[in-house]
Order: C-alpha cells, then structure tokens, then sequence
C-alpha cells in the first residue's frame, strides 16, 4: 500500500533527511522512494519551495567532474522541522486512535 505524501509531509521529510547531512537530490528523493511513490520532477518544486522560504540553501561541489548540486539545512529550516515533527506526533496519536479503534473522546 503506497501513501500521499502531502506538501507540508513532503517538507517535513525533505528537512529530516537534511538535519544532519547534506545531500544532492537524487539522494534524498532515494531516501524518500523507500516508503513512497516519488518522481524526481515532484521533488524538485519542493526543494525550490524550501530555498525560497530560507529553510536550506545550496553549494556545488565537484563529482565525477561534474558538479554537483548539495542542499543543506538551515537553522531556520531546523526550526521548522521542529515544529513540523511536534506537529507529527499531534496528528499521529490522533490518526491512531482512529486506526486502532482506541477509545478516544467523543464528539458526539
């Protein structure tokens, strides 16, 4: 079974894959093609997002005699992931309370 990933988990996943390593976009969409369904031209909007909104940032560094595009977290971008990984576990433990039949409270 294959999942949606929405803008905001994109986001998410993209600043944790950066937290504590840089990396060009191929890595992080391998990254992200373990546990979804992802085309490179749908990354790629994303990271451009991410630039524009201070949250990484970007150098080239020779591969291959190529360059090589690196993207790197930001401390605004942490901060954001932070934020985004509190978020998570807000929505996580309500979608199993769902998903488990937990009793939760009722709004009816």
């Amino acid at each position: 079974m294959s999942y949606q990933l929405g803008p905001s988990m994109m986001d998410a996943l993209v600043l944790s894959i950066l937290y504590d390593n840089d990396a060009y976009g191929y890595l992080i969409s391998q990254r992200i093609k373990k546990i979804a369904s992802l085309k490179e031209s749908t990354l790629y909007p994303v990271l451009k997002r991410l630039l524009e909104a201070g949250f990484l940032d970007t150098y080239d560094q020779q591969f291959q005699g190529r360059n090589r595009k690196y993207y790197r977290i930001t401390p605004r971008g942490k901060e954001k992931y932070l934020c985004a990984l509190e978020e998570w576990n807000i929505y996580k433990e309500k979608l199993e309370q769902i998903l488990f039949r937990k009793d939760a409270d009722e709004d009816e």
